[in-house]
C-alpha cells in the first residue's frame, strides 16, 4: 500500500504518456535521416568553367547560378525542417517540467 492510501484504496497507476510526445521527435528524427540521405546522395552537380569568348556573337545565359543540385536542395530543405519539428518538441518539452 502507498503511504497516502487508506484501508481499502488502491493506488491509480499513471497514464500513459500521450502519443504526440513520441510520434512527434520520431517524425523529426526520420525527416532528418531522410534528408541527409537525399542530400548525400543527390550531392554531384555538373557545372563547367567558361570563359569570354570575343569573337562569338552569341551571349551566356546561365541555368541559376546554383552550385548545388535542387536534390540536394531538397535534402536540406528537409533536414532543416526536421531539425524546426525536434527544436520545437525540445522546447515543449522543457516548458512542460516548470
Amino acid at each position: 500500500m502507498g503511504e497516502h492510501n487508506k484501508l481499502g484504496e488502491q493506488s491509480t497507476p499513471r497514464p500513459a504518456r500521450k502519443p504526440a510526445a513520441v510520434v512527434v521527435p520520431l517524425l523529426g528524427l526520420i525527416a532528418v535521416i531522410v534528408g541527409l540521405i537525399v542530400a548525400w546522395t543527390n550531392q554531384s552537380t555538373s557545372f563547367g568553367w567558361f570563359a569570354y569568348a570575343p569573337l562569338s556573337d552569341t551571349v551566356f545565359v546561365g541555368n541559376g547560378g546554383a552550385m548545388v543540385s535542387q536534390g540536394t536542395q531538397f535534402g536540406l530543405a528537409v533536414t532543416v525542417l526536421g531539425l524546426l519539428v525536434l527544436a520545437f518538441w525540445a522546447g515543449l518539452a522543457i516548458g512542460r517540467r516548470r
